[in-house]
């Protein structure tokens, strides 16, 4: 079974992101359609892959996270404007049959991604 799915970690307090938005959009040259929206669980995780199935669809995806009102609603006290509202990480999947893992790193002032299996 083929697969995207993500998990957000904090690291400025060192444990999962609970409660942070993630939204899914397919892009395309002319357009950004929005794919799935959910908040991440105890663990950082989506309930379920944000794409799932025999095959998933190639093409150019975004992964969008509520960064900024995840520190806001966490008691973070966070400059107007917050030097990171959202982080968009864009990529690609080449093969339809495979597993995509996104993670994302996250402080309020920094992050990192991979791919992750």
């Amino acid at each position: 079974m083929a697969r995207l799915s993500t998990h957000v970690l904090d690291t400025a307090r060192g444990k999962p992101a609970a409660g942070m938005r993630v939204e899914l959009f397919a892009v395309s040259p002319h357009a950004r359609t929005l794919v799935k929206a959910c908040l991440t669980d105890a663990d950082g995780r989506t309930a379920e892959p944000l794409l799932a199935g025999e095959a998933i669809p190639t093409g150019t995806y975004e992964l969008v996270f509520g960064v900024g009102a995840y520190y806001r609603a966490s008691g973070e006290l966070l400059p107007e404007p917050a030097f990171l509202e959202e982080v968009v990480v864009r990529f690609g999947v080449a093969d339809g049959a495979g597993n995509y893992h996104v993670p994302l790193l996250v402080s309020p002032y920094g992050y990192s991604t991979y791919r992750g299996s």
